[in-house]
């Protein structure tokens, strides 16, 4: 008889391997205890908007450099790039892009945050619990994140050797859009959850 293959590990066993005893006080004592009610949240049709607007300005960040502060390091993907150049200015701009999304997002999920928060006592509870768990999480993720430029490069060097003639560019570049549009969906949503959080209230 064969064994059924065993399927993923729940949320709950995931977190047992992510967080230690501190960290387990820590997200207790935001459950048992409402956060103060944030003054000058944004209402939800602002917040809404403001998503839209984050989001649409970070994903135009990932085709060209339009709406970067720093256009030397996001030049567009679309820009003539030499194979013999190597990774090296990839990487540049993928981190550059990672560094943007984190910080437009750590923002808006600050309001998001407060937003929910002055809806209710228990909508409170949860958006301390919000703030713990990205506190507790910041750090795993950051290192899960930062190994994407090192997977890239090794897409990069494995399309170079198969294609020496600079042919496989195109594709790459369409491979590091995908990847980063990606990646910035992946970071959006605890504020996406956030926000649908008020239509349901």
């Amino acid at each position: 008889m064969v064994e059924p293959a065993p399927g993923p590990p729940s949320l709950i066993d995931g977190l047992g391997q992510w967080l230690g005893w501190t960290e387990a006080i820590a997200l207790s004592a935001s459950l048992n205890a409402a956060a103060d009610a944030a003054m000058g949240a944004a209402t939800p049709p602002t917040l809404e908007r403001e998503f839209d607007r984050v989001r649409q300005a970070l994903r135009r960040s990932i085709e060209s450099d339009d709406a970067s502060p720093q256009p030397a390091r996001l030049r567009p993907l679309s820009a003539p790039v030499v194979a013999d150049a190597g990774f090296a200015p990839h990487r540049q701009r993928y981190i550059a892009l990672q560094q943007a999304m984190a910080s437009a997002i750590a923002a808006l999920r600050i309001q998001a945050r407060a937003a929910v928060a002055r809806l209710s006592p228990r909508l409170r509870r949860l958006a301390a619990v919000d703030a713990v768990m990205e506190s507790m999480l910041a750090e795993r993720e950051q290192l899960l994140l930062a190994r994407l430029p090192t997977l890239l490069e090794a897409h990069f060097e494995r399309l170079r050797r198969a294609d020496a003639d600079g042919a496989w560019i195109p594709g790459f570049r369409a491979d590091m859009r995908q990847l980063a549009m990606a990646e910035l969906q992946l970071r959006l949503q605890p504020v996406r959850g956030l926000i649908d959080t008020l239509s349901l209230r």
